[in-house]
């Protein structure tokens, strides 16, 4: 049966030519009606009785109409037959239009009849209407239609199944899906049908892969409808099946699909390894059922690669449908390089991709290992993809994409996917290196500003914690010091610039830096803190001249603290700064009664410092505000949260840290967050020696022999000969430019530490002493001989201090002696 036939589909009760439903009349051939039927008289109103034996011109034709008629009878006469549309008079008087067929008929006596089959103009006009739809299905129609019987064998199809199936449409009929399909397809194809025959539920665009037999390799997307056929007394004639080719739109839909859920996946996180693993995921086994990410060496350290660099490499991600064919491709973390002659090679060196739809074991690049490359294809790789990975005009690696498991190969609209997905990967790879290259300058400036460790000290254990509130970059505004001062103190400092970022910790670093200086000039916790806070107001003139628009240094804050671990002294001030908490060794906690000061570039009043003595063992915690807050708590409640967890069960530092971290930082906190804890040490009575010397002549001399006796009771002989040296100079420059009572002490611990107090603030310092000067070469001499000298201020005068090492023999008074002696300022 084949298309140009419609008998089958055609003839039915529909059909308005049909005899038996439609009027008819038989004319001979002098146009005289021989025969009229009760269908006729019903359309026309003519009885039988009337019209026959009466030329049809005489019934039927008005005035005017005579030339159609005409024109018909020739169109009879030439072709043997005729169908037309003609206006008829009605037998009131009004013209009708009536559909006529015309066929011509030769009885068994040799006379000629024509037999007229005339139905209404409107049922004629729908019968064509249905008519020309059912033939545009059949000829023209570019989505495939198939007519299959109760057993579900074809019956008829279209053109576009019969293109489909490479078979001719006369072909088809008698046949089954599966005899032109693969099995698993066809058997899910009769499935659906059989359910749209047994139910009566249409099927409505049901997609389905499809592969043909004749094309195997091909994967082909069609959507399927299908509804049950039955005549009017509901008889099942079997289906209808329509079948559409949408591999195209399939194909765009999925990936567009891919395209999102890859930009959704990809670059997650500022992680070059981790965007390098997404990337992976998301082509497999979506697009590739193997791939392979591999990176420029630079570029997994953060750095930008050479324009023309094209390895070594490193392997960052491997992904596949098979876990053997890990076993076959490079690991994690191996670096090697791709011959030029190689797929791979010549990616790197063109800057373009390479696709290879189909792989040969006697290709080129497999010669770079071809003991692995002979097992790849054992496991049946058949086509590649190589794919570049580039942002912003630099090539950061390259994409390898297998093909084994699925039988098509990789075409030209597999690669511009590929492409895509290496492009938003590429940008996503490159966000992330160059994060890493900040981050790493990052947390090299914060180790440069912050102490990596805080040394030890006799005055102080010490625990702490940084937190910066910008996780990504590693560095913040806070900063926090333990600085070793002369006589065994100890400085513990706490700051706080507002903002956070790499410009809050620029500023930071230049603050930090200040404060060891002035620590070192062993200055007042008031006065070190009025100095920062001319700094700050320094340091903000000269950016709002150097740049504008950049941040501006709007104020910091600061606590201040010095112990003294012979006396037991603790003098701090605070500039803004959340006040510090201390824990006695008896479990109270108490909150130190400090005056706030303003914040350091505010200015206009001094600041205040606090006096006050701890026992021994007292925990000394010292806090940003970004510990207090977090959580939006306010300062109120921050402390007294604090002091509950300080006091809780007794633990070493470390821990009293983790459980204060525990406590009050649920979540990464929105500032950043310092916390310095202290427990104070006393030096035993016994290591320390104090006498106070008269104004006198005689002053220098009772110095030395009470130096003298001291070490001896010390055990530190070997040294008396120097210390008697320095004390002798430093009680003799006293006598002589203070004029009232001197203090001498020594301080044994892993040094031996000589401290001369008098009334005076003259400043001494050192000069260079004439050859013919008496005097001005004692301070030279006491630099000589001393590891280090210093002067300190305190409220009633001067300190000066001079240090010895005890691990080591003391110097060489003879050798290293110059003449020189201390004179004011």
């Amino acid at each position: 049966m084949d298309d140009t036939s419609l008998t089958t589909l055609s003839e039915s009760p529909e059909d308005p030519f049909s005899v038996h439903q439609s009027a008819s009349a038989v004319l001979d051939d002098h146009g005289r009606v021989v025969a009229w039927s009760d269908q006729a008289t019903s359309l026309l109103g003519h009885r039988a009785a009337e019209v026959l034996g009466r030329p049809v011109r005489e019934v039927l034709v008005a005035g005017g109409d005579e030339a159609l008629f005409t024109e018909a009878v020739a169109a009879c006469l030439r072709e043997r037959g005729w169908f037309g549309l003609l206006p008829v008079r009605h037998r009131a008087g009004h013209r009708v239009y009536v559909g006529f067929r015309a066929r011509r008929v030769q009885r068994l006596d040799s006379t000629v009849e024509w037999l007229l089959v005339g139905s209404r103009a409107e049922d004629v006009v729908q019968w064509e209407v249905d008519r020309a739809v059912l033939d545009g299905f059949f000829r023209r129609s570019p989505v495939g239609v198939a007519v299959l019987g109760p057993d579900l064998r074809l019956l008829r199809v279209n053109r576009a199944i019969a293109r489909f199936g490479g078979l001719p449409a006369e072909a088809y009929p008698g046949l089954r899906t599966s005899d032109f399909l693969l099995g698993p397809d066809a058997q899910l194809v009769e499935e659906r049908l059989r359910s749209v025959l047994e139910t009566g539920q249409p099927l409505i665009f049901a997609e389905q892969p499809c592969r043909l037999q004749r094309d195997p390799q091909k994967e082909l997307i069609v959507s399927i409808s299908a509804f049950r056929m039955q005549d009017p007394s509901g008889r099942v004639l079997g289906v209808t099946e329509i079948v559409e080719d949408v591999t195209d739109r399939h194909r765009a839909r999925r990936r567009l699909a891919l395209l999102n859920e890859a930009g959704t996946r990809i670059g997650s996180t500022l992680d070059v390894a981790r965007t390098a693993r997404e990337l992976a995921e998301a082509a497999v086994p979506a697009l590739a059922d193997a791939l392979s990410v591999d990176l420029l060496e630079p570029v997994t350290h953060g750095e930008e690669p050479a324009p023309d660099a094209v390895g070594p490499l490193r392997r960052m991600a491997v992904r596949s449908v098979r876990p053997e064919a890990l076993e076959v491709m490079y690991p994690l973390g191996h670096l090697f390089s791709f011959p030029e002659q190689t797929a791979q090679g010549r990616c790197l060196a063109e800057r373009r991709s390479v696709l290879q739809p189909t792989v040969e074991v006697d290709r080129e690049w497999f010669l770079a290992d071809r003991e692995r490359a002979d097992r790849m294809i054992a496991l049946g790789i058949h086509s590649l993809m190589v794919v570049p990975l580039a942002a912003r005009g630099v090539v950061l690696g390259l994409v390898c994409i297998w093909r084994w498991q699925r039988p098509e190969p990789f075409e030209e609209d597999d690669l511009t996917l590929a492409e895509e997905f290496a492009a938003r990967a590429a940008l996503c790879i490159d966000n992330a290196r160059r994060y890493t290259q900040e981050h790493q300058a990052a947390v090299a400036l914060q180790r440069s500003l912050l102490p990596s460790e805080v040394p030890e000290h006799p005055a102080v254990d010490t625990a702490h914690r940084y937190l910066p509130a910008k996780a990504s970059t590693g560095v913040g505004g806070d900063w926090f010091d333990v600085i070793p001062l002369s006589g065994l103190r100890v400085a513990l400092v706490v700051g706080d610039v507002v903002g956070h970022g790499m410009h809050a910790s620029a500023t930071m670093g230049r603050l930090r830096a200040a404060v060891h200086t002035l620590a070192h000039l062993d200055l007042a916790p008031d006065e070190v803190l009025a100095r920062l806070d001319d700094l700050v107001d320094h340091l903000a003139a000269e950016q709002r001249q150097a740049d504008a628009d950049a941040p501006q240094i709007v104020g910091a804050t600061c606590l201040y603290a010095i112990y003294d671990p012979v006396s037991r002294h603790c003098a701090m001030a605070r500039a803004g700064h959340p006040p510090p908490t201390v824990l006695g060794p008896d479990g109270r906690v108490r909150l130190i009664d400090l005056p706030a000061g303003l914040p350091l570039g505010v200015g206009g009043l001094p600041f205040e410092t606090a006096d006050l003595e701890l026992d021994e063992g007292s925990l000394l915690a010292l806090c940003s505000d970004g510990l207090l807050l977090a959580d939006h708590r306010d300062i109120d409640q921050g402390l007294t949260l604090l002091r509950t967890v300080l006091a809780g069960p007794a633990r070493s530092l470390e821990h009293t840290c983790k459980a204060v971290e525990d406590a009050m930082l649920p979540d990464r906190p929105a500032d950043d967050v310092t916390l310095l804890l202290g427990r104070t040490r006393v030096l035993a009575a016994e290591k320390v020696a104090t006498w106070e010397l008269s104004a006198e002549p005689t002053a220098a001399g009772r110095a030395r022999a009470l130096v003298t006796d001291q070490l001896t009771e010390w055990g530190l002989e070997e040294v008396a000969f120097v210390t008697e040296l320095i004390v002798s100079e430093l009680v003799t420059n006293a006598y002589r430019y203070a004029g009232g009572p001197v203090l001498l002490r020594l301080i044994r611990h892993s040094h031996l530490i000589c401290e001369v107090s008098d009334t005076s603030s003259t400043s001494p310092h050192l000069r260079q002493a004439g050859s013919s000067d008496e005097g001005g070469r004692g301070l030279f001499l006491v630099a000589q001989l001393s590891e280090r000298w210093g002067t300190r201020y305190g409220r009633n005068g001067k300190t000066i201090w001079a240090e010895q090492p005890l691990s080591t023999a003391a110097p060489d008074a003879l050798g290293h002696a110059h003449h020189g002696e201390t004179t004011p300022s």
